[in-house]
């Protein structure tokens, strides 16, 4: 059966379950579960960053408590409190649901009907042509936004589906695209930086050039119905998705999107030995060789794809490295080595499995300890020259702390404590510092961003942003370093409009009145940007980013009225990061 059909069957087969269960409350339990739960308990609620939601597992559980964790959330875990948007009878509701699920969203990966999704939107050639960009990245017109593309940061506005485009070195947002639901990732062509993607929660793929003005989007394919990874070929010749569902992954050309080949993982041995679909979590290249590498979160193996030969072969299968697979990134060891492995998250196992690209096999696993959901986001490496050491670290999702082990010989040398489990730890040669987020802790906590320094390996300041007002905090001392204006003000309302092809948000010139009653800052994603000297950081709740300086930790300024900003990306920082 064709994919397009099968959308069409789950969800009506899903409306009919929904409004059967619904009982005393209204909610659209389906379309809830798509917006606001797959993401960690899985498209077929097999589980994943969360629990196993299936009927099978739930039905010795005690339904009033499943509705308690729903309203009041679990201690140390991803899972939040939702009793913000649900009513005791909308979380007794989703409880009977699940409880009753049938699988009917389960999809295959079809090349055909990704391949009809393919859209060009504008001419990438003509745009080349009449705005064109150096080898450098710089701009080579009159009246261009920037100086070079490298300036440029991207930052995702989630629940807007909103990818923004920044001039880093001032902080204007130069332009903001509608991109799918939740946008997840987006990334550079580091061959040829003018070239941007993004990948959303909802599967869709999209290609821009950010070296014409108002950053255009040039091709837009729908490679599945949710997905996650995305990754682009040093050369620049290709582009590789990730999908959740239909599991597998998607291969296109990195110049116009066309699709290439599909990997489906709608059928592949488990951990346990069955045979049953897995979703695909990291993507990642390598500058080591012609290779992308892909987890599968639920199987527990990694799939190595070697570009360079004919028909794109899949040339390396590694499995048993952990359950429940998610994010990855590469060592940065000088010399031969530099990119040689891969660092996945083992969420299930609570390891780092370490997966080498010379031999094709599993070089190591690092134990982040006992229900530590390890989840390294863009992760950091670095050269301790204290211990004369190559260092790497992760976050632990469910309590504060981060993990910081050594390569190649892969033992752990320290565990930091933070306030609270956290979800990104980010780095550059530009500061002294790793950058760890707390954002999965509790309210109280998950509005600092604890500064390591890399070369003690203790924590150095934190970054505390309040309703009203912000502080740097000297770890050791508590004396308060720097204090400032944290006021929160409300958006400014805009209205869509057309731009070429696209529909895009335009940016309000001025903010909003200040908000009567701030809520307390959730802090995320630490970014290096502006060449090293700003650090930003996104603000979930209160729908701005913060700037800092990179040696200091010294706030600088915010970009305002975003919604729920999440994922930042540096050209110019990651044109140094492999695989990223």
């Amino acid at each position: 059966m064709k994919l397009n059909r099968l959308l069409s069957l789950a969800a009506a087969t899903s409306l009919v379950t929904t409004m059967a269960m619904a009982g005393t409350s209204s909610m659209d339990f389906a379309k809830v579960y798509e917006k606001e739960c797959q993401g960690c308990h899985g498209p077929i609620h097999q589980g994943g960053v969360g629990s196993d939601l299936r009927p099978k597992a739930l039905k010795k559980k005690n339904r009033e408590m499943l509705a308690e964790t729903i309203l009041n959330g679990r201690e140390n875990t991803a899972m939040p409190a939702w009793d913000s948007k649900f009513s005791k009878d909308d979380a007794t509701g989703m409880v009977d649901w699940l409880m009753d699920w049938k699988n009917t969203v389960e999809l295959k990966l079809d090349f055909d009907e990704v391949h009809k999704s393919w859209t060009k939107l504008a001419d990438r050639e003509a745009l080349a042509k009449k705005y064109p960009v150096g080898e450098d990245g710089t701009l080579k017109y009159k009246g261009a936004e920037v100086k070079n593309v490298k300036d440029i940061t991207f930052a995702t506005e989630r629940d807007a589906s909103l990818v923004d485009f920044i001039d880093s070195t001032t902080g204007k947002v130069l332009s903001r695209h509608k991109a799918g639901f939740a946008v997840h990732v987006t990334v550079t062509n580091k061959k040829e930086p003018r070239y941007a993607y993004s990948i959303s929660r909802s599967g869709k793929l999209t290609m821009f050039d950010i070296g014409a003005p108002g950053q255009p989007a040039v091709a837009t394919v729908q490679v599945g119905q949710e997905s996650r990874g995305l990754a682009v070929s040093p050369d620049g010749k290709y582009v590789m998705a990730g999908n959740y569902n239909p599991g597998g992954a998607v291969l296109c050309d990195a110049h116009t999107l066309e699709p290439l080949k599909v990997y489906d993982t709608s059928r592949v041995i488990n951990t346990e030995g069955q045979i049953e679909p897995s979703r695909v979590a990291y993507i990642a290249d390598t500058p080591y060789g012609p290779y992308f590498s892909f987890g599968l979160k639920d199987a527990g193996h990694v799939y190595i794809v070697d570009y360079s030969k004919p028909n794109f072969p899949i040339v390396g299968d590694i499995p048993n490295i952990g359950k429940i697979l998610h994010d990855a990134f590469l060592n940065e060891n000088e010399g031969e080595d530099y990119g040689r492995y891969v660092q996945v998250a083992s969420q299930g196992s609570d390891l780092m499995g370490i997966v080498d690209h010379k031999t094709m096999k599993l070089a190591a696993k690092v134990m982040t300890g006992e229900k530590s959901k390890p989840h390294p986001g863009q992760g950091s490496s670095w050269f301790n020259k204290k211990m004369g050491k190559q260092l790497n670290a992760t976050q632990s999702m469910n309590f504060g702390q981060v993990v910081i082990w050594e390569s190649p010989n892969w033992k752990v040398v320290k565990k930091i404590k933070t306030a609270g489990g956290g979800l990104f730890v980010g780095t550059s040669e530009h500061t002294p510092y790793i950058w760890s987020d707390c954002v999965l802790g509790k309210p109280a906590n998950y509005n600092e961003v604890h500064l390591i320094n890399k070369e003690t390996l203790e924590t150095d300041r934190i970054i505390k942003v309040g309703k009203t007002k912000g502080q740097l905090i000297d770890a050791k001392t508590k004396k308060v370093i720097q204090e400032w204006d944290a006021t929160q003000h409300e958006k400014v309302p805009v209205n869509e409009k057309s731009f070429g092809k696209e529909t895009i948000l335009p940016m309000p010139d001025h903010i909003g009145k200040a908000v009567k009653n701030p809520v307390q800052p959730r802090l995320l994603h630490a970014e290096p940007a502006n060449h090293g000297k700003w650090t930003m950081i996104s603000e979930w709740t209160t729908g701005r980013i913060g700037i800092y300086d990179s040696k200091t930790g010294k706030f600088i300024k915010y970009i305002e009225n975003l919604t729920t900003p999440t994922f930042t990306y540096s050209v110019e920082h990651r044109q140094h990061v492999p695989g990223a």
